[in-house]
């Protein structure tokens, strides 16, 4: 491709509001061009590297028996509503009608069509397991799109279905696309990423996983372990809470007139704030009360309760909890009308041997309260059905890893990919069954496995960059080779540029040609685009009977190679370089 000829050209300002390295560079280079918040359109640049994306997440999931189908971008309401999730799903998904008033949905995931398909097709335990895959378009309204490609609208994913007749089967097959997808990240060029234990949120199942890549322009914030190899998501992760033991006293009620924050409760009462215990007061989507109690040192995870919960929370109006019988500053655990409210206690609450919490009574509080003693044995077997006990506290920096002893700390990170154990959370509404070897009809076991195609490219530019642009892999950089000619008026330079480009070309090498004669500003514009190895022509190096050849992540010197020797040069780089990313 002659860089005259490309439809696209670099820009000198980035967007005002480009806060991250990728989306200053992709806009910058002519790779991506904004229509409006959170959709992008794909330049030839940006489009050539997106293929080469999808083509190494192709080859990896053929060669874990997956099969390419594609589905539809519409799906009707009807489809999702066999799962419960048209309900369950608020503004993130995008609603529609068709001219004769039918309701439809833009796929945000595919897990309904895809047990559509497969109640159709698999009827016997012989026909399992069986994992299809597709590359699409997926369309969900962030209430917040940000860093050009990053968080977007509409964005390519591969999305990735198994079906299996038992849970140990799909364990298997998850340990196989978790190092196809370990092969996968490795390939598109990157460095610093991790499996974490992750948050299965509206996808249901058993466990899943979250790839991160490790950035500070990372959106996610990861909890790990210094000294083991504890990793997972701040929304699932789970810490040790130190406590120290003590002799269980007769509970006192002390009046607390003014006193609502656990700072202040702490202060008046002369204990530790870890020696508290706050209310936190939630509504369900149904509106329906959630009271969780938490000890008064730590936060909850909303994440953690929306799972637990299956729905969404929001913090509860005042009005509510008048209406519950609820003072707000003086809310505990014992006396609450357990017919009015749901209620959730935190493991870190139980462990406690006394507390001081609310007394149910505007301007007082208890002290010496110990949970087990003073609220749960109280309960009926019918009351106690209506109390959780839950890990719903939020672990953070400095904590203590619950598999060691070791100290957490947090990072950030870019999610590229996760993978789901859905267990049979779709197919058991959906009624996607099989019969098993004793001819008895049992829903399939399904996994799920999703990879951020749109996303790998501005998160790899995000690890990989200077102050001059993009530093691109080899494996998904639009061309690997950027031909500057310098003083192509030139004939001699016009000659031999004209035909190391022809006779690279017939080579198979992909090569962009800059023959616009622009000087030296060639080189800012090459550094800017990012491809990988950039080979020069001037007067200069003719001058050697040689050409100049640099690597574009700067690793050594720019090297003076004989024309007479290049062919043979380039292809030892070649093969070394694709060599790092595991390409033979």
């Amino acid at each position: 491709m002659r860089l005259s000829a490309l439809s696209s050209r670099a820009v000198k300002d980035a967007p005002r509001d480009a806060e991250l390295a990728s989306h200053q560079y992709l806009t910058r280079a002519g790779y991506i061009r904004q229509y409006a918040s959170g959709i992008y359109g794909l330049l030839p640049l940006a489009c050539r590297s997106i293929r080469k994306i999808e083509a190494i997440v192709r080859e990896e999931m053929d060669k874990v028996s997956g099969q390419e189908i594609s589905m539809p971008c519409l799906s009707t309401k009807e489809l999702w509503s066999e799962s419960g999730r048209y309900s369950a799903i608020g503004n993130d998904m995008f609603r529609l009608q068709d001219r004769d008033s039918r309701d439809l949905v833009l796929n945000m995931t595919h897990e309904e069509p895809v047990v559509y398909l497969m109640r159709n097709s698999i009827q016997s335990y012989k026909q399992l397991p069986v994992m299809v895959y597709q590359i699409q378009n997926k369309y969900r309204d962030e209430p917040r799109p940000r860093g050009g490609l990053i968080r977007l609208r509409e964005f390519t994913m591969k999305d990735g279905y198994s079906f299996h007749e038992s849970e140990e089967d799909l364990k298997d097959y998850y340990d196989q696309v978790h190092e196809a997808y370990t092969r996968i990240f490795h390939r598109v060029g990157m460095k610093n990423f991790v499996s974490v234990q992750s948050d299965n949120g509206m996808f249901g199942g058993a466990y899943s996983h979250e790839f991160q890549l490790i950035t500070p322009a990372g959106e996610d914030t990861l909890v790990v372990c210094d000294s083991c190899d504890y990793k997972a998501n701040e929304e699932v992760a789970v810490a040790r809470f130190e406590v120290e033991k003590a002799e269980l006293k007769p509970v006192e009620k002390i009046p607390t007139p003014g006193l609502e924050t656990i700072e202040d409760l702490a202060e008046s009462m002369g204990v530790k704030r870890s020696e508290t215990t706050k209310a936190l007061c939630y509504q369900k989507t149904d509106k329906s009360l959630v009271l969780v109690f938490v000890r008064g040192d730590l936060k909850s995870s909303e994440r953690k309760l929306n799972v637990l919960l299956q729905s969404e929370i929001f913090t509860a109006p005042k009005s509510s909890l008048v209406e519950a019988g609820l003072p707000a500053g003086s809310i505990g655990p014992v006396g609450v009308d357990l017919s009015k409210v749901q209620v959730v206690v935190d493991q870190s609450v139980l462990d406690l041997s006394s507390s001081v919490c609310g007394a149910n009574e505007e301007g007082f509080h208890l002290k010496n309260i110990n949970i087990q003693r003073d609220f749960l044995e109280g309960l009926s077997k019918e009351q106690r059905k209506l109390v959780t006990i839950a890990d719903v506290a939020q672990a953070e920096a400095g904590h203590r890893c619950a598999q060691c002893e070791g100290a957490l700390k947090t990072v950030r990170g870019i999610e590229v990919g996760n993978i789901f154990n859905l267990g049979t959370k779709y197919s058991e509404p959906m009624e996607c069954n099989f019969l098993d070897k004793n001819g008895k009809s049992k829903p399939q076991v399904m996994g799920c496995y999703g990879i951020g195609v749109t996303r790998i490219l501005p998160a790899v530019i995000e690890e990989s960059h200077d102050d001059k642009g993009m530093i691109l892999p080899i494996t998904i950089a639009p061309y690997q080779v950027h031909l500057c000619a310098i003083g192509k008026k030139k004939a001699a330079v016009n000659d031999e540029s004209e035909r190391l480009y022809s006779e690279m070309t017939k080579a198979g090498i992909e090569v962009l040609f800059d023959d616009r004669d622009k000087g030296g500003a060639q080189f800012a514009e090459a550094d800017l685009l990012g491809i990988p190895f950039r080979v020069l022509v001037s007067q200069k190096t003719l001058g050697l009977e040689s050409v100049e050849f640099k690597y574009r992540d700067n690793r050594s010197e720019p090297e003076i190679v004989p024309i007479k020797e290049f062919s043979s040069f380039l292809d030892k780089k070649l093969k070394d370089e694709f060599a790092l990313y595991g390409v033979l």
